[in-house]
């Protein structure tokens, strides 16, 4: 580290950086011809560029792009014009050829250096049905203090104006106003665009972010496969002369909407799970398809943001299963028991287990929709539940599939699993490192027998796979 900082400075310009790789939050990785290792945001593998430092650390640098010197062959133009300052949509300016290349490039390089597990080849990245316009949900952001990308700032003409939009990459006090997106279906930008047309004609204040003043806070909107529309205006203040017309312009204008509410987010985090829901018109849900089956989604449910794509992972969870009716199916992590839903039909009897108890209660509902009697779901901490009394009144499992969070499966429900010693696991992920972790506290018992990557998210770092595990013979 002394070395570093006694050789480099903060601002130095590092010229003709050659770029190499890329990690899994999406910054360029290069090296100087003096051998520093360089992190940088707006490059690609393949993309020759100076360089200014902005961080120093052990043993390597941060830095921004001062000028791209060698344009890389994996570059594509961006389609969006907020692309580089936006926080989502960060591999725009890869081919989406590229971008699966290196999704499974991070499943490869986590089995191998986080777990050092042995596997067959992975298969290609199942690739997104859509690349634009295919999410169900998005959720904006009112302030009364848009931020305004450099490119477009003018300091002589500048004006504080209000943003009804997303968060700057990496600043929760900063905000972009948005009016084209390109990740949900069209229509997600009229209603944007109404609601902030609306509310700027009659003065309605957007939020103070920093002093936590305004009415306007957030506007989240979900839609389905079936052309069925969820609006929810979040507001710091319940002021219903001033937020019901509101309300019912937008009803009027877009009176397909089923599901109308608004939330009192009186709290600092602005998340509709920590406000009250009011519903204003319409049913308090709306409904997707999935295969065979119908699920309906509230306000705080979890579902699969790319439904088309989901649809395409439950197969796979399916096949790994090989479920041929008379095996007993733990779904662990089962959120709003969607997976262990669809795989029912082919199994003696699916046990969910799932931490949030409003999510089990939809998967309760949603085992009520669909007519499916051979599901039982249970609330609780999962590491507390999954115990030897739980397997003994529900069944030992022949499979467990499990789903588990970003952080990956606590330590003692992997214990538990080694305990129960099921023939087949099949393992869902939204994150390669947490899961080739997990999977090696199971190597010794488990081999792997396949790999599939599933991309839910376009023109983003992330990456789902799903890998099977089969018990190794005693």
């Amino acid at each position: 580290m002394a070395h570093l900082k006694e050789k480099l400075k903060k601002g130095q310009l590092l010229e003709n950086v050659e770029f190499v790789d890329i990690s899994a939050e999406g910054m360029g990785i290069g090296r100087t011809k003096d051998n520093v290792v360089v992190f940088c945001e707006g490059v690609v593998p393949k993309d020759i560029a100076d360089v200014k430092i902005t961080k120093i650390k052990g043993s390597f640098v941060i830095a921004e792009v001062d000028k791209i010197t060698q344009l890389s062959i994996y570059r594509v133009n961006s389609f969006c014009k907020h692309f580089g300052h936006c926080g989502g949509c960060k591999w725009q300016h890869l081919s989406y050829e590229t971008q699966l290349l290196f999704k499974k490039k991070f499943i490869e390089d986590a089995l191998k250096r986080i777990g050092n597990l042995s596997y067959p080849s992975i298969e290609e990245p199942l690739r997104s049905p859509e690349i634009k316009y295919y999410r169900n949900k998005l959720e904006f952001t009112f302030s009364n203090k848009r931020w305004v990308e450099p490119e477009f700032y003018n300091k002589e003409k500048s004006e504080i104006l209000p943003a009804l939009g997303f968060h700057k990459s990496g600043a929760f006090d900063k905000v972009l106003d948005i009016h084209q997106c390109y990740l949900q279906n069209d229509i997600s930008n009229q209603i944007r665009n109404f609601v902030r047309e609306y509310a700027l004609k009659n003065n309605i204040p957007f939020f103070d972010i920093k002093n936590h003043q305004g009415i306007l806070r957030t506007l989240t909107i979900r839609n389905t496969t079936l052309d069925e529309w969820m609006v929810i205006l979040g507001v710091y203040e319940i002021k219903e002369k001033i937020i019901f017309p509101l309300l019912d312009a937008l009803y009027e204008k877009f009176p397909f909407i089923q599901s109308l509410l608004y939330a009192h987010l009186f709290m600092a985090n602005e998340s509709l799970s920590n406000g009250k829901l009011y519903l204003y018109r319409g049913k308090e849900y709306i409904t997707e398809q999935l295969g065979h089956l119908m699920f309906k989604i509230s306000p705080n449910s979890f579902f699969q943001t790319n439904s088309l794509q989901a649809k395409r992972m439950y197969d796979i969870v399916k096949e790994y299963a090989q479920l041929s009716g008379n095996e007993i199916v733990y779904d662990l992590y089962c959120g709003t028991g969607t997976i262990g839903l669809y795989v029912a039909d082919k199994s003696k009897k699916v046990i969910g287990v799932e931490y949030v108890q409003a999510a089990v209660d939809d998967a309760r509902e949603n085992a009520q929709v669909n007519g499916v009697s051979n599901v039982a779901f249970f609330a609780g901490d999962i590491k507390d539940l999954l115990s030897d009394d739980f397997v003994i009144q529900n069944g030992k499992p022949d499979v467990i599939i499990t789903d588990p969070p970003r952080a990956g499966m606590h330590k003692d429900v992997i214990q538990q699993i080694r305990k129960i010693a099921p023939k087949r696991i099949v393992y869902v992920s939204c994150s390669p490192p947490s899961q080739a972790r997990d999977i090696s506290f199971l190597s010794d018992m488990y081999s792997i027998q396949k790999v599939q990557p599933i991309d839910m998210f376009p023109h983003t770092t992330h990456i789902e796979n799903v890998v099977l595990l089969e018990r190794k013979m005693d």
